[in-house]
């Protein structure tokens, strides 16, 4: 059983959320995958499913760095100033093309980022996401 069963991709290239959809959707094919190329979309569409006093569900999501606009770390400010309800629901991982070190030192030093991934995702990096995720919160996977 997959508690994180719904997965949300923010970032601008539309060829790289097509990838992380197909790879997701080939290790969890009952997952839900939604995308968005422009993150203000995505924060708000966190807030409308995610904060909700009755909301049962969680969320991976993964969000790349560079981005017009609004960047990943705008985007982790404004995270910021959601409910702990939305913090405790939504896991955020960084999905870049970025090798830089003061990158990756940013992402290991944000409350809110569990990991830094660069990109493509793999298959791999999808079951890595989730079992450590189920580790951390004690969940036993069958």
């Amino acid at each position: 059983m997959n508690y994180f069963n719904n997965f949300i991709v923010v970032d601008d290239d539309k060829i790289n959320n097509k990838l992380c959809r197909l790879n997701i959707e080939a290790v969890y094919p009952d997952a839900c995958v939604e995308t968005f190329t422009d993150p203000k979309e995505g924060l708000d569409h966190i807030v409308a499913k995610y904060d909700g006093a009755n909301v049962t569900e969680n969320a991976i999501l993964l969000l790349d760095i560079a981005m017009p606009e609004i960047d990943a770390w705008d985007f982790l400010e404004a995270f910021d100033k959601f409910s702990d309800r939305v913090k405790q629901r939504v896991k955020i991982y960084i999905l870049s093309s970025s090798v830089n070190k003061s990158d990756m030192q940013r992402a290991h030093d944000n409350q809110y980022v569990e990991y830094y991934l660069i990109k493509p995702l793999t298959k791999e990096s999808i079951h890595l996401m989730v079992h450590v995720l189920h580790r951390r919160l004690g969940i036993i996977e069958n």
